[in-house]
């Protein structure tokens, strides 16, 4: 705009004369100049995009920023990488906490937040999601768990209690049959569910049965010290043949709407899933009556936890103007709000990861996922810190292709060493 004044007020010197629609001219330009920020966010949670649209919608009402949507919901390494060499990442990105963070940090595509006053209005547990070099580049936004997720009506229509050991859940899964219910509305069109799956389970061997901490594994595989099948591999795809076996037979085709629709039809009894499923399930029958479990991987009851962590968080690209980070960072300071919050727990359907979060009207799995916490303790969400191809490509991809029945244990092992080791040479 001051370019174009500039060379306005050359013309008129030049001519030597003052045109009468100069200063009309003027005034369409500094109107310009006032008019609200577009930003551009990227999300991938696509079973809260109702909610997120609520969000993004109350703030242009309350602020005139208008901020589209874009979403790419499954493996969006090569989209957001083209518009990174471009210099034109979206100016709000939706990232996974851990090693998406860390990758964005290191590479100087997000700005430091640490500072920001929002900062001071988080959980201190849920920051070492988004730190890096002791600096946070992202602000936590949920607190998730990944379990199991039943029907409490058809449960109780059998007799069946919640399992909390892997005998218990073998004995649910059999009486299910036995009464022409599925046990598990399965997911395998889609690599992501069955990626988070095998990491479950592998991260419950791990911390539960090795007593090995996630950063010390983490380390030996960078360092080539270690491998994947560091666990018992034979317990490790044991439980994705159950897993497996206890679907619907179609659930090769389903995908995530596939999988939901079934269970809120009564056709399967469970989801495992993040609670992010269970909210589109009550989106679409506000009367499921539900509850919410650790997937339990041992017959020790003590060692069945919930695989819980700080899931999304938002950050701001470094690669945008000035102005538009300046109105990127306003929105996530509004975020903390109690208004922002309402809207993420009542419609995105998510436990906020704020300190003076209320999350007392939220539904009973919610509840359970905290009392659960709060009871045995949590795994953490190790895919998170692993290099984002050696679970985007490696645990995704081979556990789905190890659910088809296309390659065996061993090479699925293989192919997480191999592409973990390639990744950290990069």
């Amino acid at each position: 705009m001051k370019k174009s004044f500039a060379v306005a007020i050359s013309l008129v010197l030049l001519a030597g004369a003052v045109f009468a629609g100069g200063s009309s001219d003027t005034k369409k330009a500094e109107a310009k100049s006032a008019a609200p920020v577009e930003l551009e966010m990227y999300y991938y949670k696509q079973e809260n995009q109702e909610g997120l649209k609520k969000l993004v919608e109350a703030y242009a009402a309350k602020t005139g920023v208008k901020i589209s949507l874009l979403i790419v919901p499954n493996d969006a390494d090569a989209t957001m990488a083209a518009r990174a060499a471009q210099g034109k990442l979206p100016d709000i990105l939706q990232m996974q906490t851990y090693a998406r963070v860390w990758e964005y940090a290191e590479k100087g595509y997000v700005v430091d937040l640490s500072s920001r006053p929002v900062m001071g209005k988080v959980l201190d547990s849920a920051k070492p999601a988004v730190t890096y070099n002791g600096k946070q580049y992202a602000l936590p936004m949920d607190y998730a768990g990944i379990g199991i997720i039943y029907n409490q009506d058809i449960f109780n229509k059998y007799g069946l209690t919640a399992p909390t050991t892997k005998r218990e859940l073998e004995r649910v899964c059999a009486t299910l049959k036995s009464n022409g219910i599925i046990p598990f509305a399965g997911l395998l069109a889609e690599n992501w569910s069955v990626g988070h799956f095998i990491t479950l389970v592998h991260t419950s061997l791990l911390v539960g049965e090795k007593n090995t901490p996630v950063d010390k594994f983490v380390a030996g595989m960078n360092a080539g010290t270690t491998s994947y099948g560091v666990v018992d591999t034979a317990k490790l795809f044991s439980a994705l043949d159950f897993y497996r076996d206890n679907m619907a037979a179609k659930a090769a085709e389903w995908g995530w709407d596939q999988q939901v629709s079934a269970f809120v039809k009564g056709e399967a009894a469970m989801m495992v899933q993040g609670l992010w499923s269970y909210g589109a399930a009550i989106g679409a029958d506000p009367n499921l009556n539900c509850g919410f479990v650790p997937y339990p991987v041992f017959d020790d009851a003590k060692l069945n936890k919930m695989y819980a962590d700080i899931d999304s968080s938002f950050g701001v690209s470094a690669q945008s103007p000035k102005d538009k980070q300046d109105a990127a960072l306003a929105f996530l300071e509004w975020l903390a709000t109690p208004e922002a919050q309402k809207i993420w727990i009542e419609d995105y359907k998510l436990v906020p990861a704020f300190k003076d979060a209320n999350v007392s009207s939220m539904q009973k799995p919610f509840q359970d996922l905290l009392a659960s916490v709060a009871k045995n303790g949590a795994y953490p969400w190790a895919f998170s810190s692993y290099p984002t191809t050696a679970f985007e490509d490696a645990c995704k991809n081979g556990a789905q292709q190890y659910m088809f029945k296309k390659i065996a244990a061993d090479q699925v092992i293989k192919n997480v060493d191999t592409v973990w080791a390639a990744a950290v040479k990069k």
